[in-house]
């Protein structure tokens, strides 16, 4: 297959000798499709715009997509661990350590009081190697962290 090359979503793309229209929500599907281990992938539509859902090794990824425009955003999550834990002030440091070069455009946070990885980015210039790079490292560092996390910080 060869990559493709979006810019807002609806433009015309090149890909071999073929040319078709591709938008954002189609790239995000297609990477969906080859990362969904679980074969359960769920879509959400409404006017705040798209949420999917879908399983990576043994954690759930969320994808959620504002909209088509320059200034909409693409947000990547997935949940690793529930607060609270033991020994809580030695996983905010560790945590903070790995953010420092241990997880490339994503970065650990708390929300919910869960302990998440994730990555957001402006739709502006985006292409589908980056939308699938941002999907493929959540997943992957969320895949790899979250047993390894629950296992050092039990729930307190």
């Amino acid at each position: 297959m060869s990559p493709l090359n979006i810019g807002t979503g609806g433009e015309t793309i090149s890909a071999g000798t073929e040319t078709f229209e591709a938008s954002h929500v189609d790239v995000i599907e297609t990477v969906i499709a080859s990362l969904d281990q679980g074969g359960n992938a769920m879509v959400s539509r409404d006017a705040d715009g798209y949420l999917w859902k879908f399983t990576y090794g043994s954690v759930t990824v969320y994808v959620q997509l504002t909209g088509i425009g320059n200034e909409d955003t693409l947000t990547v999550w997935s949940p690793l661990l529930k607060l609270p834990v033991a020994n809580q002030t030695a996983l905010m440091q560790e945590l903070l350590a790995m953010n420092c070069g241990e997880t490339f455009e994503a970065c650990y946070g708390i929300s919910n009081q869960e302990v998440l990885v994730l990555a957001s980015r402006i739709l502006a210039d985006i292409n589908p190697g980056e939308i699938s790079r941002l999907m493929t490292i959540v997943a992957t560092i969320a895949d790899e962290m979250d047993d390894v996390l629950q296992e050092k910080y039990p729930a307190s």
